[in-house]
């Protein structure tokens, strides 16, 4: 970032009114990533609803502040500069039921909100019983896994657009396609707030024995520790782990980051790593796979520099 630093100091104040001790300066941002890594935040703040997160952006833009979201700390490649500005840790969980219409917030953890769907007889989130990621990031990057995705089921989504007004849009709204939408393609700014799905009635024991059958899948086919998630999208008709595995880089290391041995799709920090390491090996990996093969692989994961 160039130019006259931020003065962060009465955004500090004002969020210390509001939020207490849950604001902090500096906050290593490691600390809050799957990939165990990134350096700190200017300024950290936790919120527990959505009203507390519509407030503190929206107290962030009142003082010209950048906002960034962090979800489940997921699909995210922090350098170790950190986050200028705030960082908004987002963790408004509510969950409701109302029949077959789920409503929650959108901090609320994939696996748990999973969970509490088949508790409640409701299929159509099985999927998401082990991607570690939030509501929140689902909708906006359109997650899914096994073949089926959140906008499968997602009915409407309340935003608070860049104008600080808060509204709900419904689900073709968001022009969704594979792990993408018009928030992650950046035709619109705003952040999500909380969602409504719609699912299906079935028998729990159907439900948790799917959830079973993807957890072992899940289990017998990635690596554990400190990964990042799938790092690239598949391309049409292929799958980014096989060629990366063909292009003799299973593996492969730099520094303490290594393209995993047990499905090339995954990196994991060792113990160490920097985020200069991960993203060295992002680009020999694309780099190969373009020499190799001529296809372009697209990162389904954020680098935040």
């Amino acid at each position: 970032m160039t130019g006259k630093p931020l003065d962060l100091t009465p955004l500090y104040h004002a969020l210390h009114a509001q939020f207490g001790k849950r604001v902090r300066r500096d906050e290593p941002l490691a600390r809050h990533t799957t990939l165990q890594l990134g350096g700190p935040a200017d300024l950290y703040v936790t919120v527990q609803s959505a009203a507390e997160l519509a407030a503190a952006v929206s107290l962030a833009k009142a003082h010209g502040v950048p906002v960034f979201l962090l979800g489940g700390g997921a699909n995210l490649v922090i350098a170790e500069t950190g986050i200028r500005g705030l960082v908004v840790a987002n963790h408004a969980r509510k969950i409701t039921f109302a029949g077959e219409i789920v409503r929650a917030e959108s901090g609320a953890i994939l696996p748990r909100l999973s969970n509490l769907c088949a508790k409640h007889g409701l299929s159509g989130l099985e999927w998401a019983v082990g991607v570690p990621g939030t509501l929140g990031g689902a909708v906006v990057n359109n997650a899914g896994a096994y073949g089926s995705s959140i906008a499968d089921a997602l009915i409407r989504a309340e935003l608070l657009t860049a104008a600080g007004t808060q509204a709900w849009q419904p689900a073709n709204w968001f022009e969704y396609d594979y792990r993408t939408s018009r928030l992650k393609r950046g035709k619109t700014r705003a952040v999500v707030l909380q969602a409504e799905l719609r699912l299906s009635p079935a028998p729990a024991a159907e439900i948790s024995a799917r959830m079973q059958a993807f957890t072992a899948r899940r289990k017998s086919s990635q690596p554990p520790g400190a990964t990042v998630g799938s790092m690239f999208k598949n391309p049409p008709g292929d799958y980014a782990g096989r060629l990366i595995e063909a292009a003799g880089l299973k593996g492969f290391r730099v520094g303490r980051a290594e393209i995993s041995p047990k499905h090339a799709n995954f990196f994991v920090n060792l113990g160490g790593a920097s985020a200069d390491d991960v993203i060295t090996l992002i680009n020999t990996a694309r780099e190969t796979v373009r020499q190799k093969f001529g296809v372009e692989l697209e990162l389904e994961i954020e680098i935040v520099k």
